[in-house]
């Protein structure tokens, strides 16, 4: 009678064990980019953008489009740079400045 219930309390802690593990592994990236656009949108086109995670397997800049679209492209292109310096320098709607 014993072992039975020895055996279930076993298979419980571990059912228990694995679900907690697995459990603070967290889940993967949102999303990540398989395919690139090879010519990122134009400045008055795009409206913000996003680094994908570090946990996906390439690199990528998503850009959010006035058509609620999103673009991948590649971090290392000097296009895509020169875009996310003007985005980064653009004002922010409804920021006030303190000058």
């Amino acid at each position: 009678m014993a072992a039975p219930r020895l055996a279930l309390t076993v298979f419980v802690l571990m059912l228990a064990v694995i679900t907690l593990t697995e459990g603070l592994r967290g889940t993967g990236p949102r999303r990540c980019c398989s395919r690139f656009n090879e010519k990122p949108p134009s400045k008055d086109r795009v409206v913000s953008y996003v680094r994908t995670s570090q946990r996906c397997p390439t690199p990528a800049v998503i850009f959010k489009t006035v058509a609620n679209r999103q673009l991948c492209a590649r971090p290392s292109d000097p296009r895509v740079k020169e875009l996310i310096s003007y985005l980064d320098a653009k004002p922010v709607p409804g920021e006030t400045s303190n000058l």
